[in-house]
């Protein structure tokens, strides 16, 4: 279904840039055709001699969709040699298999194949014939099948993913093809992969000026007239502007560039609130008379890329700007991986996180520490979020895992492929909007040896810089006064001087050094680093550590994710978030929390959810395990001028806003019933209130989603979330329940999990421990047409079920 689904979307698409792109060609014949190359594959956990031959016997092999992350699979295992900073999952090696065929009418084409991400140490092979090596799990890998093709005839793709040689990273990376596949035919005259650059070097309310940049190849054996015609689509499918270009002769087997610029009138300009999004849809002509005697023309490719119109820019005084307005990079870091689903995740499970990030006043990301899927970064375009894309966690110098223990990560292959890897990246990456910043690194450990460093450094700025001039590079520098960064010329060859945690040592920086633009790229949670940035004008912004808990960097077993988030694995929001909220969101709002003290918030209890830097210590309730009359420290966050606290309906007074950003707290003499906070501002007005009531016994369970129709394919599931609550509806917070569910109808269980991490239970299960009282199962389609009927269950417990509509 989902590639009948891509395949109809891409219909439509096609019809309406054809249609813009009319004038420019004769013949409305779609010469490029990308093809979803998802489905059916064949898979192995283990090594195979000979598997990439043609006529191996691959009928005992697992049969699957991609993308596919066979770690995630488990089982965890203390012995697994990922230790703690893989999440204590397995790695090895797996082999992918996917036999095809092609029409004879394509034997006179170009046919490529594309992987978005493949984990890791990659070959792969076109019917026994090998393609090439990829080091790097998260750069996109493009190989050309012409030649090696039987046309009318079985072929057979087959990758060997490698990553038994561990531990080889510092937190969790998956293993398989977890990302996207696609096969696409050109003809021999083609644009070239990623070679359209699209930009914008002239914008103002009322006129911009688009710079479409395209390299075309000649892969025919004789020269070729060519000539481009450009639409520029708006939101709404309008051309907002066209041009096309001169006859350019191409030799054979040449890649030549031709570029065009655009006017457009009253652009509708990209910014957080409103991300108006466009098209550049351009078509590749041939015609020796040129583009006038369009009678004369064949159309050779067209292709369309969304792009946004913006300008931006750092100060060294004043810190960021978009369109003309001055605020605060507001970000957190990400790691790639969705919890239940490892490094194959769902477009709707980011999109998800991301809308509740933002709703917390959240807007920016850090892709840490490696490129994140092309998807992702469509996903911030179209909901309004600034991106620093990373390339790196290490250069040529390894770092050790948590346990000590050396990594064999990419240092091992640096030298061969990083400039390789970041041109791919960059020239992939460079036409979305939300992205401000690249970054070279994370917390390089070559920075102490400064020729070395420099070197480096340099290197990689040059290729940032030449595939992608408009944007600038910066790094995250680890210890920058140990290291002198500072001292040696390594901070300044950045554009923008970026530093992990240590405010104060950046700020002194910049206050050795006014020209210096500086940012936070990576910090903690703490009161004192966000206060820092909110002061100081220069310092134009930070990411916090983390926006979601993430698998791996564990210190010991049974730990096996880092609690730092804003949000858990699945999405939910811990009370700390709503601290960040009061400081970085302008809605009014009001949150309660008891503050337990750290001793009494062990690993064995419901509430603990990190390790020894992030144990959660903060409990959204009313229902303290002791029932006594005992204290609890209550603390509220709120944006609001004043809140006041009752209890049971007795005022127990009201606070002012804290000007150093400081949570409002009450000592409470416990009793059973509702605590209840008011949030007013100006004139007493109340903008926001929050309740929190002590639960009675379990009773029940109650299901919710978010998602009330589903369509199938990968990208989208439901989230359904599970609470234990007693009677009146009110959440259990220690309940720990099995909870049993069952799909009825055209869906199923992709995965279930909880937000604890410490459990070792499996996802690919319909049964899940409630964690704090809650667990959840990700739903997905399989066809539309009726609906889908979630049920869950659990002993002495009422059951629920809730139904989801699906739809095309």
């Amino acid at each position: 279904m989902l590639a009948v689904y891509f395949h109809m979307k891409l219909q439509t698409f096609t019809v309406l840039i054809l249609a813009a792109l009319a004038p420019f060609f004769c013949s409305a014949a779609n010469p490029r055709m990308a093809k979803n190359f998802d489905d059916d594959w064949l898979f192995l956990k283990s090594d195979a001699a000979d598997a990439q031959q043609v006529h191996f016997d691959d009928s005992s092999w697992r049969k699957l969709n991609l993308p596919h992350d066979w770690s995630i699979e488990g089982p965890f295992a203390e012995t697994n040699s990922t230790r703690g900073s893989g999440g204590f999952l397995p790695a090895g090696t797996g082999w992918y298999r996917k036999h095809f065929t092609l029409p004879n009418s394509d034997a006179d084409k170009k046919v490529f194949i594309q992987f978005e991400g493949v984990m890791a140490n990659s070959d792969v092979w076109i019917n026994g014939f090998h393609l090439g090596h990829r080091p790097n799990g998260y750069v996109e890998l493009n190989y050309n099948l012409t030649g090696h093709l039987n046309f009318g005839g079985d072929n057979v793709i087959a990758v060997r993913c490698d990553n038994s040689l561990q531990p080889a990273s510092r937190f969790y990376c998956g293993a398989g093809i977890y990302r996207h596949v696609r096969l696409v035919v050109t003809d021999p005259i083609h644009f070239a992969q990623n070679g359209i650059f699209v930009s914008t070097p002239e914008v103002s309310e009322t006129q911009a000026t688009v710079r479409v940049q395209c390299e075309v190849t000649n892969e025919s054996d004789s020269a070729q007239g060519v000539f481009a015609g450009f639409s520029i689509l708006d939101s709404l499918g309008k051309i907002a502007g066209s041009g096309e270009t001169v006859t350019q002769t191409i030799e054979p087997h040449e890649t030549k560039r031709i570029e065009q610029s655009i006017t457009i009138k009253n652009p509708q300009r990209w910014d957080l609130e409103k991300p108006a999004l466009y098209r550049a849809a351009v078509a590749l002509n041939a015609g020796l008379n040129g583009p006038t005697s369009h009678s004369m023309t064949k159309l050779l490719d067209e292709q369309t890329n969304t792009f946004g119109i913006r300008e931006f820019h750092f100060d060294a005084d004043t810190g960021f700007w978009l369109n003309g307005k001055n605020f605060k990079v507001k970000g957190v870091c990400l790691h790639a991986d969705g919890g239940a689903f490892g490094m194959a995740v769902p477009d709707s499970i980011w999109e998800d996180r991301l809308r509740t990030l933002k709703a917390l006043g959240v807007n920016a990301i850090r892709t840490a520490h490696n490129p994140p899927s092309p998807e992702f970064l469509d996903l911030c375009d179209r909901l309004g979020f600034l991106v620093m894309d990373e390339m790196f966690d290490c250069w040529t110098i390894s770092k050790s895992g948590l346990d000590g223990v050396k990594l064999q990560d990419y240092h091992l292959y640096f030298n061969d492929w990083s400039k390789i890897d970041t041109a791919d990246i960059v020239r992939r990456d460079r036409n979305h909007p939300s992205i401000i910043l690249y970054s070279a690194g994370n917390e390089i450990h070559d920075t102490p040896n400064a020729s070395l460093a420099k070197g480096i450094l340099a290197g990689l700025i040059d290729v940032f810089h030449t595939n992608d001039p408009t944007r600038p590079v910066t790094q995250a520098l680890f210890r920058p006064n140990a290291s002198h960064d500072y001292d040696d010329g390594l901070a300044d060859m950045l554009d923008v001087i970026g530093q992990n945690y240590r405010e104060k040592e950046i700020l002194a920086a910049h206050e050795q050094k006014p020209s210096r633009k500086i940012i936070g790229t990576e910090t903690t949670h703490s009161r004192e680093q966000w206060v820092a940035m909110r002061d100081h004008p220069p310092y134009a912004g930070q990411f916090i550590w983390t926006g979601v808990d993430y698998w791996g960097e564990s210190r010991r077993w049974p730990l096996v994710a880092h609690g730092s988030g804003l949000l858990d694995r699945t999405g939910a929001s811990r009370p700390v978030a709503f601290e960040r909220q009061s400081w970085w969101s302008d809605k009014p709002m009001v949150y309660m929390a008891r503050r337990v003290a750290r001793n009494d918030a062990m690993p064995t209890d419901p509430g603990y959810a990190g390790d020894e830097l992030y144990s959660m210590v903060l409990f959204s309730d009313w229902t303290p395990k002791n029932l006594q009359p005992h204290n609890e420290n209550v603390e509220v966050y709120s944006n609001c001028k004043t809140v006041e606290l009752f209890l049971n309906g007795k005022s127990l007074g009201a606070k002012e806003i804290h000007a150093d950003a400081s949570p409002r707290n009450w000592m409470v003499s416990f009793v059973p019933g509702t605590l209840k906070a008011v949030a007013r501002n100006e004139k007493d007005k109340v903008v926001a209130t929050e309740e929190l009531k002590t639960a009675g016994a379990p009773a029940k369970i109650v299901l919710s989603t978010e998602t009330a129709t589903l369509s199938p394919g990968f990208e989208k599931v439901a989230i359904v979330r599970a609470k234990i609550t007693d009677k009146r509806g009110i959440e259990i917070p220690l309940a720990n329940d099995l909870v049993s569910f069952r799909i009825s109808g055209p869906g199923e269980i992709a995965a279930v999990d909880n937000a604890n991490n410490l459990s070792h239970e499996l996802f690919q299960t319909n049964e899940r421990h409630a964690f704090h009282g809650e667990c959840v199962a990700f739903v997905r389609a399989t066809n539309y047409g009726g609906g889908i009927k979630v049920k869950a269950t659990a002993p002495d417990l009422a059951g629920d079920s809730i139904v989801i509509k699906t739809a095309k």
